[in-house]
């Protein structure tokens, strides 16, 4: 096998309790007029103020926006750019949720190169570098503060989208577990499951040849030395962690592996790319309107049973990093593990209607750029074959 790897980070990336104290020194660095992205109820939040303060103190100009909403709608982030506009940042923080950092991510394209975010949708379609950017996330989930990813949500097209861009990778990430400790279970359970499966999905994604220049060609090139390096370690750090911080909001240490196995998944995956269990997500998500980490969760056992044929060396490295007892016990202790923590078990169960099963098939297999990843090939029969196994909760039907 030709040894090959490859990593997009930020430039600056902090992790540790107390490091958002750490913002007003790194923003210092980056610009003099900052525009705060984030949510109503985290602009009120004390912690929140509190960096905002850390930031004036430095002498930075301060706007905030605290317009997000969940899924960040595509109209929301274009008024947001044409709002801050004359305010004329040199800096953009996002702070919050994944949907807070995506709508920075866009926030801080729109303003360096305009239009609309409809123009940037797909690979490699933001021209240039954006406008410094700082996230700090308050979730432990989306991996957005490493990714090259922002996700949207489309309400011509009825589905989320993606901007997909290596200037998307923030310029500095600080990841101050503390600020998941007031993260009530269900979020922490639907977040935690959601990085989960980006970590299984770019540690089983397909192994592309290396050729030169496949990682300026592609945002996601497939599993290779080093996604792997960070997928397993985030495999392993969430198998601790996630069920732990569920049961118990204040066990520190259970945060820490969490939003740590969070970040680490996000590296890995920001290259990597992820597969079939987000491709299917998106037509569910967009019926259901249910958390886009619940039903990637919902979906990665079955779509890990589906590529089981494939992935056994995968599987057994897996085993070993949560320590049970072989690549055949993964997919039943992952599968267990979702359902302890409340994550539906089936498609049903998320809500989804049967007579939509062949609609999501089909929606699904159009998701090319995901659907190419898996490691296992799926045409218009397996598809329907995987999502009705989802649907009726039957695993065997896969084998």
């Amino acid at each position: 096998m030709n040894l090959f790897g490859t990593i997009r980070a930020p430039r600056e990336l902090v992790f540790g309790a107390g490091q958002r104290h750490s913002l007003g020194r790194i923003a210092a660095k980056l610009g003099r007029r900052a525009l705060v992205v984030s949510d109503a109820r985290l602009t009120g939040d004390p912690e929140f103020l509190a960096m905002v303060a850390q930031l004036e103190e430095q002498g930075i100009a301060v706007a905030v926006d605290g317009s997000v909403l969940p899924d960040v709608p595509v109209e929301l982030a274009l008024a947001s750019a044409d709002a801050a506009r004359d305010f004329a940042p040199d800096l953009v923080i996002g702070i919050g949720g994944g949907s807070c950092l995506d709508m920075a991510k866009c926030v801080a394209v729109l303003l360096a190169h305009g239009g609309r975010p409809q123009d940037y949708y797909g690979e490699h379609k933001v021209p240039g570098p954006v406008l410094p950017l700082i996230v700090i996330p308050t979730t432990a989930g989306t991996g957005s503060e490493v990714t090259p990813v922002a996700v949207l949500s489309d309400t011509e097209r009825s589905l989320k989208v993606g901007i997909s861009s290596p200037y998307l990778v923030p310029t500095a990430s600080i990841c101050d577990p503390d600020l998941t400790a007031t993260c009530p279970p269900g979020l922490t359970a639907i977040a935690g499951a959601d990085a989960l499966t980006h970590a299984i999905e770019a540690f089983t994604a397909i192994r592309r040849d290396p050729v030169p220049g496949i990682a300026q060609e592609r945002v996601f090139v497939g599993k290779n030395a080093l996604s792997d390096h960070f997928a397993l370690r985030a495999i392993a750090l969430l198998w601790q962690g996630l069920e732990a911080a569920c049961r118990d909001g204040a066990d520190r240490e259970a945060r820490e592996r969490v939003m740590l196995g969070a970040t680490l998944a996000g590296l890995a995956f920001g290259v990597a790319g992820t597969a079939a269990a987000h491709a299917i997500q998106y037509p569910v998500g967009a019926l259901t309107h249910t958390p886009h980490g619940a039903g990637v969760a919902c979906l990665m056992p079955y779509v890990m049973q589906w590529n089981a044929p494939t992935i056994a060396a995968e599987l057994g490295e897996i085993a070993e990093a949560m320590g049970v007892s072989g690549g055949g016990a993964v997919i039943p202790a992952i599968a267990a593990l979702f359902e302890r923590i409340g994550i539906p078990p089936t498609l049903k169960d998320l809500g989804l209607a049967e007579d939509r099963l062949d609609w999501v098939a089909e929606q699904s297999c159009g998701i090319a750029r995901l659907i190419q990843n898996n490691p296992r090939p799926l045409d218009r029969d397996d598809m329907n074959r995987l999502v009705a196994a989802a649907y009726a909760g039957d695993r065997s039907a896969l084998n």
